[in-house]
């Protein structure tokens, strides 16, 4: 879940700043004063001292711009000012969507169970009697934990009567729901690709900041600044949720940044609903025993990497992004396209399609407007609606949202249910509805609450919510 912390707000702020140089065009001379700005002599430092901060936001900018970092560079010996040419050139070498800024993470120790001084001593000693391995003795009438033959189980903990025994997770390994992030022998994190949904729990968990995402703010900047190309910015529903503005001041405001158009892309999930809504018609006249939306590519990632039992149920129906995309491409094959949302796995997902050119996150976007001095409701005047989407295509932002809008197509015929967070709870339930469903149709959500709280998103969960349902009855 997305709450306010000090590392989004430096990892906001460098986008700012470089989106400020970019306008600018001063990347190339500028990024090199940005660590020394954001981290002034005088100012109380974040880690062991000033040189070390200034260190870490030159690893993070590095990675901004689209770089990975081989373990055998020095990048001091790199100035940043090399970066940015040749990220401005389109020669940034960075593959992955996600990666650990290794200078940045602090090497979380490994999760282990403690003891602390609220141990009493007590004469039960119920967690030494129920340890399964013996790692826990009494010394000096405390108990204390053997580490080498702790095994994690976390039996101590459940029957302490004093509570004195607490886990120490590593907040981005406990955060995946997959076990894509895992301790290297350095005491790093590393990302298995092969294994990652691209949920981006992970980054939202990390407390230095240290997982960061391959930016496309370059490639869009560049696009807006060419007299010879054209740009359309596709808006994810969940934008509504990100603002106190009206929705149509938000579209307005967006499309001040330099886009020749932009479009909803619940106009596009108003044909995934019709195209939904067929497809589960004829799956139940089958004889298919369930369906589950295709919608969260995290899901669907989560599929075809750990849970290939479902494949079969899960529908065939392009996402509302895709849609968009194609309606634009349709109507301009020239016209290039940029995603605008929540979702990290929408980047893995753009990559895929060729009706995608560029995914923004929303974090991305409230840079540009920052940079460019747009105030949404100030400056949001002037865009219509379109009169094609309706209250359904929007909702698909809220978990359930994709569930209205079948129910609204079909009727209320089949069973329906929607399943909010891919955790270790709803994945164990999701698999074993292979061989036993609990309803004919299932919406999937990788994030809880749907897309308003996607790990790219500005607005806290609540917040999101209640701006969301304000815009559904405008």
């Amino acid at each position: 879940m997305l709450y306010d912390n000090y590392a989004m707000l430096t990892k906001r702020e460098l986008l700012i700043r470089l989106v400020k140089l970019l306008k600018e065009n001063n990347l190339v001379e500028g990024v090199r004063y940005v660590p020394a700005e954001m981290r002034p002599l005088g100012q109380k430092n974040v880690s062991c001292c000033v040189h070390k901060d200034r260190y870490i936001l030159r690893h993070k900018i590095i990675s901004i711009l689209g770089f990975d970092l081989p373990s055998d560079v020095d990048v001091d010996l790199v100035p940043l000012s090399y970066y940015a040419q040749k990220s401005l050139e389109n020669k940034n070498t960075k593959e992955n969507i996600l990666s650990v800024v290794h200078e940045a993470c602090n090497a979380c120790m490994q999760s282990q169970y403690f003891i602390t001084n609220m141990c009493r001593g007590c004469e039960a000693r119920p967690c030494m009697m129920n340890c399964p391995k013996g790692a826990i003795s009494f010394k000096g009438g405390k108990a204390q934990i053997s580490q080498e033959d702790c095994v994690a189980c976390g039996l101590c903990q459940q029957v302490c009567p004093y509570h004195a025994i607490i886990y120490t997770p590593v907040p981005c390994e406990e955060a995946c729901p997959v076990k894509a992030i895992s301790k290297q022998p350095d005491g790093r994190e590393f990302i298995d690709k092969d294994k990652c949904i691209y949920c981006g729990k992970c980054m939202q968990a990390c407390p230095y900041g240290a997982i960061m995402e391959r930016s496309k703010i370059i490639d869009v900047h560049k696009c807006i600044s060419s007299p010879d190309k054209k740009i359309t910015a596709i808006v994810a529903p969940a934008i509504y949720g990100q603002f106190d503005a009206s929705p149509a001041q938000i579209l307005a405001a967006i499309k001040k940044i330099g886009f020749d158009d932009v479009i909803e892309v619940a106009l596009g999930a108003e044909d995934t609903s019709r195209n939904e809504s067929a497809e589960l018609e004829e799956r139940m006249a089958e004889g298919q025993p369930f369906m589950t939306t295709s919608c969260c590519p995290a899901y669907t990632g989560w599929v075809e990497k750990h849970a290939p039992m479902l494949k079969p149920f899960v529908s065939e129906t392009r996402s509302p992004m895709v849609y968009a995309a194609r309606r634009v491409k349709a109507a301009d094959p020239d016209m290039e396209v940029v995603f605008i949302g929540p979702c990290l796995a929408k980047r893995h997902e753009g990559d895929s399609v060729p009706e995608v050119n560029y995914v923004m996150s929303f974090e991305e976007l409230g840079a540009f407007m920052i940079a460019y001095g747009i105030e949404v409701k100030k400056d949001g005047e002037g865009a219509e609606l379109n009169p094609e989407v309706t209250k359904y295509g929007r909702g698909y932002a809220m978990a359930g949202g994709v569930r209205n809008a079948i129910v609204a197509a079909v009727g209320d015929k089949y069973t329906t249910i929607n399943i909010e967070g891919l955790d270790k709870k709803n994945a164990a339930m999701l698999k074993a509805m292979a061989k036993k469903p609990v309803a004919q149709f299932v919406e999937v959500m990788a994030c809880e609450g749907g897309c308003v709280n996607g790990p790219c998103s500005l607005a806290p969960l609540t917040l999101a919510k209640r701006q969301m349902k304000k815009a559904l009855t405008e």
